[in-house]
Parts: C-alpha cells; sequence; structure tokens
C-alpha cells in the first residue's frame, strides 16, 4: 500500500508545473488594499474619517504626547547606572566550560595562539562590531574542571578566570581592539578579499589605559617582570604551584605575543595578504615602512 501512496504522488510532481516567473502568485492575504477615502452612499460626506478633530484633520500629536499630562518618561526618576548608556563598549560572554569543548571538538588547536580570530574562525562566536561589541569577555564558569594548556587572547578576563588558566600552565593575555582593527580581525577572509593594507592597531583610550597596563589583569602594555610576579601572588592566593614547562616548543608557544600594534599573528601592520595568487605584498617605500612600524 505504501509503494502505491508512493507512486501516485510521483506520478502527482511529475503533472505539476514548473516553477517560473509566470506561475508565481503571492500568498493569501499577504497584500492588504488600502481602503479608499471616497464620498459615496457608504462614506457619506466625511470619507470615512469622521467628524472634525485629530483624525480628520491628520494632525496627530508627537509620539510620547499624553494630552496635558505629565507624560511617563519624564515622571521616572532618572537612575545614574544607565548614564551614557549608549557610549558604553559591549562584550561578547565567553566561559571557560565553552573553551574546554571547543578544545575537546577539535575546534581549538592549542598547538597554536588562540586570539580573537581563532575563536570567531569556529563560527560559534560572533563578534558584531556594528553593534558596540569590542571582543570577548571570558567568564569563569567551568573553572573547576577546565584541564586545557594554551596561550589564549581576550578581551576582559577576571581573577578566576585568570587563575583557572595559569594553574594548567596556560598563559592569557588581554589587549585592545579599536573599531578598525576589529573589523578586520572578527572576519579575516573578508578582509583579506578586500585587498587593502592590513591596519595598524591603535592604542586604548585614556580610559581604558588603566586596565590593559595593569599585570594583574594580565594586560598587554603591562611590564613583562610585574606580570611574573602577579601570576605567583596569584597562584599563592589560590593554593596551586606555577608550571615549569620542560618541553621547549611547548614553552615558546605558550609564551608567544604580539606586538601592540600587531592585530595578525605573523603579519606584520602595511603587508596586503593576496588570497587569489597566495602571495604577500610588503611596502618598500621609506614612508609608509615608518608609518607602519611599531
Amino acid at each position: 500500500m505504501a509503494s502505491g501512496i508512493t507512486e501516485k504522488a510521483l506520478k502527482l510532481v511529475q503533472s505539476l508545473p514548473r516553477l517560473s516567473l509566470s506561475n508565481i502568485k503571492n500568498l493569501p492575504h499577504s497584500i492588504k488594499k488600502t481602503k479608499r477615502r471616497r464620498r459615496d452612499r457608504q462614506h457619506g460626506k466625511t470619507h470615512g474619517r469622521g467628524h472634525k478633530g485629530q483624525g480628520q484633520r491628520a494632525t496627530l500629536p508627537r509620539l510620547g504626547f499624553e494630552g496635558n499630562n505629565t507624560p511617563f518618561y519624564l515622571q521616572i526618576p532618572k537612575e545614574p547606572y544607565y548614564k551614557d548608556h549608549e557610549l558604553r563598549k559591549e562584550y561578547v560572554p565567553v566561559s571557560l566550560l565553552q573553551i574546554q569543548r571547543f578544545v575537546d571538538l577539535g575546534r581549538l588547536n592549542v598547538k597554536e595562539p588562540i586570539d580573537l580570530s581563532s575563536l570567531c574562525n569556529t563560527r560559534l562566536i560572533q563578534v558584531k562590531w556594528e553593534q558596540k561589541q569590542f571582543g570577548v569577555d571570558l567568564l569563569d564558569e567551568g573553572a573547576d574542571i577546565f584541564c586545557a594548556r594554551l596561550n589564549i587572547e581576550v578581551q576582559k578576563a577576571s581573577e578566576l578566570t585568570i587563575a583557572a588558566i595559569e594553574k594548567n600552565g596556560g598563559v592569557i593575555t588581554t589587549r585592545y581592539y579599536d573599531p578598525h582593527s576589529l573589523h578586520a580581525v572578527v572576519n579575516p577572509a573578508k578582509f583579506f578579499a578586500k585587498g587593502v593594507p592590513i591596519p595598524r592597531c591603535k592604542l586604548p583610550p585614556q580610559n581604558e589605559i588603566a586596565y590593559y597596563s595593569d599585570a594583574k589583569n594580565r594586560g598587554y602594555l603591562a611590564d613583562p617582570e610585574k606580570i611574573l610576579h602577579a601570576r605567583v601572588e596569584l597562584a599563592q592566593k589560590y593554593g596551586y604551584a606555577l608550571f615549569e614547562y620542560e618541553n621547549e616548543e611547548e614553552k615558546e608557544m605558550l609564551l608567544t605575543r604580539k606586538d601592540p600594534r600587531q592585530i595578525f599573528l605573523g603579519l606584520a601592520p602595511g603587508w596586503v595578504v593576496n588570497l587569489k595568487d597566495k602571495v604577500i605584498l610588503k611596502p618598500k617605500d621609506p614612508e609608509f615602512v615608518n608609518y607602519y612600524k611599531s
């Protein structure tokens, strides 16, 4: 019986006409007919608009007008917490549990430094720079089960997050990307296809320099000696021993850091990546070399 139904269905499909511009129709009720405002026996002399007033004369008040009453948005007191909320930077929350899951599934390679481009290339994390998202905030959810040893670069991180990564012998760095550099970092393939030089990353604004210069936050502008001292203090606070590297290749990978003006690892500012010919074009003019150098 099932085979008979299948044959009938196939015959029906074969008999139906092919989809073309000549037989496409709109969905029912998708187009709403406009009401004609005319004088006739049904609508009368007012054209369907009633007698006098704002409805007939189309002089409706502005949005939020409450007719001689104080609007509700003026009755509610101002909250200092929401001051300049439209200017605040947003950061996409990513937990240690998600990072561990990416490592277990092979979406992140722990044998190479992990930065914002690596996280966006997983296609599971999206940083929308046009919505004032300036990077990733690494949360401490899953810190008790995190066991990956990696060299990761994020924009924000808490103290417990830093301790969970360094406990396993990993390295974490917090750094800032300006909007122009962030546009290139979140989608490198799209940026390289434009054929424009790699931009030089700008320094953080005045209100962010203190955060990225602090060794406790593992800022990329902090003194390396102060960062080493802060690692020892954090290990004593949470009661774990710092990891000693035995493999030189692993040690070199974990201690690899970008230049403050560099946004792609292994690619200097000012270089042009040609994806079609698979070549890298470097500036030779002394003026451009002097501009793009750190």
